[in-house]
């Protein structure tokens, strides 16, 4: 049985376009779901295991729900922190602008920050002055305000290894057709299978391992010892969002008439999402069993999405 997650989360970017879409924005969790995130698992360099796709990133993900939801948009980024801020100013004249990635710990209106720590980050920024930036942060501070530079050091985003200009930016969003939610998902429904069987068109450190090799090999590292800081990370971020996201993908699949692969989704959501216990706790071999479990189920739901996308009418 699959009960539709509501409440709080690291959703940050899926959240920052729904905001920006105004009405006509679908849920963040149809959002999140194009983007392709749930579609697998990856090991960055063969060090950082995440619950998003081989070769996946925000940026990708971002591209590719705003265009399947049959909108368009500016996106600018690059030069001097004085120029960008200068292009801030201007955009927010005209409404809204969605604004990274950042770097999540030198926000400073948010509790403990003041370093950086290499955390991507997306705010809605509604006004730019000489002194200030005023931002929808949708980790849970609307209206929030921090000095210009403060914001211009936190939008270089320095240490997101997935950013290849400072300071990028999306505004301007015109709706160039008409697509409903349900239409959108049909249409992202080819890049699942694509994403899980690993893309070969997108560019990874390397080392980087995905899905079930991605499971095995990070199970290997918490038997020899997980590093501290990926521990940490798992704790704060990695389990919730992608247990998160692959309870959306079940919903999604299942508005679609896919319970084949719904059901999958909803069993890989349920496994992620138990590996919290055994982090906080310490139970490392509960831990690396999960993983293990996890590892066969990305070929399975490749399989049932494909399979479901032969029998689906207008598939």
């Amino acid at each position: 049985m699959s009960v539709t997650y509501v409440g709080s989360g690291p959703y940050c970017y899926a959240n920052s376009l729904a905001m920006i879409l105004g009405d006509e924005a679908p849920p963040p969790a149809v959002i999140e779901v194009l983007t392709g995130s749930p579609y697998g698992m990856q090991l960055i360099g063969g060090r950082l295991p995440l619950f998003d796709p081989f070769g996946w990133d925000p940026e990708l993900g971002l591209d590719a729900a705003i265009g399947l939801l049959g909108w368009e948009c500016e996106r600018v980024d690059g030069g001097t922190a004085e120029a960008a801020l200068d292009r801030l100013h201007r955009a927010c004249q005209d409404g809204p602008v969605l604004a990274g990635p950042l770097e999540l710990g030198l926000l400073s209106y948010q509790p403990g920050s003041g370093k950086a720590v290499g955390a991507d980050h997306y705010v809605v920024v509604l006004e730019v002055d000489d002194d200030i930036v005023l931002v929808h942060d949708p980790q849970g501070y609307p209206y929030a305000t921090l000095q210009v530079d403060a914001f211009a050091e936190a939008w270089q985003a320095e240490l997101i290894p997935y950013l290849k200009q400072p300071f990028r930016m999306r505004y301007g969003f015109t709706r160039h057709e008409q697509v409903t939610p349900v239409e959108a998902l049909r249409r992202s429904l080819p890049a699942g299978p694509a994403w899980l069987a690993g893309r070969t068109d997108v560019e990874v450190p390397p080392g980087t391992l995905g899905q079930a090799a991605a499971a095995e090999r990070t199970a290997r590292l918490v038997e020899e010892g997980l590093d501290p800081e990926i521990r940490l990370l798992w704790q704060a971020f990695a389990v919730r969002v992608g247990a998160r996201r692959l309870n959306d993908l079940a919903a999604c699949l299942s508005s679609l008439g896919l319970d084949a692969g719904a059901a999958i989704a909803v069993e890989q959501a349920r496994i992620v999402g138990g590996l919290q216990g055994p982090l906080m706790s310490g139970d490392d071999v509960a831990l690396a069993d999960g993983l293990r479990r996890l590892a066969p189920t990305y070929e399975r739901l490749r399989a049932a999405l494909i399979a479901g996308g032969e029998a689906s009418p207008g598939a």
